[in-house]
């Protein structure tokens, strides 16, 4: 039987997870699937964290592994580590405001990231986890979050303004 703690932990974050685990597949059925396997070997697993915080990041982490053996057992190449991970001075990072961006036009613009791209934006933007948990999640530093985060944010608001969409701040300069 699973200690109360951990069930509740596991219950309290499956809609966090499944969200993750769609934006990784793109697929209801595939991602209720994912979730599943994680919460077995999350319930196999003989040792567990014991603090909620960790508990929810090695959650995640263990979706992740499991979406990985996943694509290998398939054959099927995912780069979740995106080798632009430099320095970039003309990046301006986030400039716009995410709850003035139809619901619509972010879907169409996320599946047109790549799935590294997708899931940092899925982990922090999405699911709340804070860029401690990310990282333990991807097993990166913590700043290498923050510049991923920044590039994914960014290449998403690039793939907004070249869709059909005006970006705010150019839709008001060009009615003064």
């Amino acid at each position: 039987m699973v200690e109360q703690p951990f069930r509740g932990w596991i219950e309290g974050n499956l809609d966090r997870l499944h969200g993750y685990a769609y934006v990784l597949v793109d697929d209801w059925d595939e991602s209720r699937d994912l979730v599943h396997d994680c919460v077995m070997r999350a319930l196999g697993a003989v040792r567990r964290p014991c603090d909620e915080q960790a508990f929810r990041a090695w959650l995640f982490r263990i979706l992740r592994n499991a979406f990985i053996d996943k694509c290998r057992k398939s054959g099927k190449e995912v780069q979740l580590d995106p080798d632009e991970d430099f320095a970039d001075d003309e990046d301006a990072g986030w400039g716009g405001d995410s709850r003035m961006i139809d619901i619509v036009t972010v879907r169409i613009a996320m599946a047109r990231l790549s799935v590294a791209h997708r899931e940092i934006i899925a982990l922090v933007d999405f699911v709340g986890l804070s860029y401690v948990e990310t990282a333990k999640v991807l097993s990166i530093a913590e700043g290498t979050v923050m510049s991923r985060l920044c590039r994914a944010r960014k290449a998403l608001l690039q793939i907004v303004a070249d869709g059909n969409v005006t970006p705010l701040a150019r839709a008001r300069s060009a009615r003064q």
